[in-house]
């Protein structure tokens, strides 16, 4: 009987450890599931895609994302949208991709950006600022929007790009593209509404995404660590939803597919946490490496949870980062909103 027993025993341990490591690392932080108390049954899945990526078309899987935020475009000088190309895939593909797959999703052109050349930023300081001009540039941003089939816009000016004339923008530019059955979102940061935007702007956007990440980065390299913790997207939801009033259902979590790397006191750098996966696939249950900081599967998988019980969805910046592999965070966010019996798509099982 004994011997019976060990050679079970024996033969079970095999298999369990045959089953690899995709099952062990599957299952990590999945305990959570049934200690929750949903938002809303249904939720927006945002991914940012910037032009730079767009060669990265054919790998991005759009049956899981139900808005996609095409980045950056800004004006030229007599106000005509210019979204910059850098390789043979258009914008005329991407759009065709994704919407051949998810004939539902809800593409946006986002404009501006947080890194801007000195001669654009004048040229939105300007339009922004003179009430005769603003019409000009409006009817060129709808006429982008419309000549390239696409949803709606993403207003992406940040902080020094905040000017004069913001509000009343965002409020012509809004009862212009309703005119035109078309939709209008921003992305604000993490913990601080600009002081140049009013109670009438701020309600005219169809949904905020909270950019919570960037707590530190290049631009402080003696402050190396976390820069888009649990924490902060905790602090982020509380500021929108409590210190400003946003309601849940208009509020998206920006969640980062990057992290920084603080190589030294004067050093810091980007990567992608596709790049950390494809180092070593340990690294995709980890949020650091050294000195290198960025957001692994469970703590992706911790702030759906936070979005499903109190906000309208998740924001990705960006898709481009991702691993398009089974350790991609795009699918945990998926299958995590799936297990929560939360619909986003509909797609892709789901």
């Amino acid at each position: 009987m004994k011997k019976n027993l060990l050679l079970i025993f024996a033969s079970l341990l095999v298999m369990s450890c045959s089953s690899g490591d995709d099952d062990i690392m599957d299952n990590v932080d999945d305990n959570d599931d049934n200690n929750i108390n949903l938002f809303s049954s249904k939720a927006k899945v945002v991914g940012y895609f910037p032009y730079y990526r767009f060669s990265l078309n054919n790998q991005i899987e759009y049956c899981k994302v139900t808005h996609l935020n095409i980045a950056f475009a800004n004006p030229v000088a007599d106000g005509t949208i210019v979204l910059p190309s850098t390789d043979n895939t258009t914008l005329a593909d991407v759009v065709n991709r994704a919407r051949s797959q998810n004939s539902n999703i809800k593409i946006y052109i986002s404009l501006a950006g947080g890194a801007l050349s000195s001669t654009t930023a004048d040229i939105w300081k300007n339009f922004l600022a003179n009430s005769q001009e603003r019409p000009k540039l409006i009817d060129k941003i709808v006429q982008f929007t419309k000549e390239n089939n696409l949803d709606g816009v993403d207003v992406d000016l940040e902080w020094s790009h905040v000017t004069a004339g913001y509000s009343d923008f965002v409020i012509e530019l809004k009862q212009k593209l309703s005119e035109n059955s078309l939709g209008m979102t921003a992305a604000f940061p993490s913990e601080t509404k600009y002081s140049l935007i009013s109670a009438e702007a701020l309600s005219a956007f169809d949904f905020i995404n909270i950019m919570a990440y960037d707590y530190t980065g290049s631009w402080n390299p003696s402050a190396p660590g976390q820069h888009s913790s649990l924490n902060h997207a905790q602090r982020g939801v509380n500021y929108w939803k409590n210190t400003i009033g946003v309601s849940g259902e208009k509020l998206t979590l920006g969640v980062p597919f990057y992290g920084y790397d603080f190589q030294n006191s004067t050093t810091v750098k980007s990567f992608t946490y596709g790049s950390m996966v494809a180092s070593n696939i340990s690294n995709a249950d980890r949020d650091n490496v050294g000195n290198k900081y960025y957001n692994g599967r469970p703590t992706i998988k911790a702030k759906v949870k936070l979005a499903a019980e109190s906000l309208g969805g998740i924001m990705i910046w960006e898709l481009g980062q991702d691993s398009f592999s089974q350790y991609s965070l795009l699918e945990t966010i998926h299958k995590k909103y799936t297990d929560y019996g939360v619909e986003t798509t509909n797609l892709c099982g789901n």
